[in-house]
């Protein structure tokens, strides 16, 4: 039995087709960021956002309510959705103003 629900709509208008066909780049997280505020285990996927001149790099985004930046192993493409743990927020990717990736929160 197939799900319908998982199954890919072609006219999606949050779906990217040129993204979507290539292979997400898989990343290498460092452990020690200097972030503590979540457990040990979870540490290497956050870390403390440098200021209004910080590069993201295509697996991160940074969280809109308490402004620490989430990184992923893979690539973060429209749609995703990521939780921040230090805040407890749900959140999902979306393409910004300016052509860059930004979270929106869900909840």
């Amino acid at each position: 039995m197939t799900d319908p629900l998982l199954q890919a709509v072609e006219d999606d208008p949050v779906a990217e087709p040129a993204q979507s066909k290539q292979p997400r780049r898989r990343y290498v997280l460092e452990d020690d960021t200097g972030f503590d505020e979540v457990p040990k285990k979870y540490r290497r996927f956050y870390r403390k956002s440098t200021g209004p001149g910080d590069v993201l790099a295509p697996n991160e985004v940074i969280c809109p309510v308490c402004k620490v930046v989430i990184r992923s192993t893979r690539d973060l493409r429209v749609g995703d959705r990521v939780y921040c743990m230090p805040c407890f927020s749900r959140l999902i990717i979306e393409r910004g103003a300016f052509g860059q990736l930004e979270a929106s929160v869900a909840y």
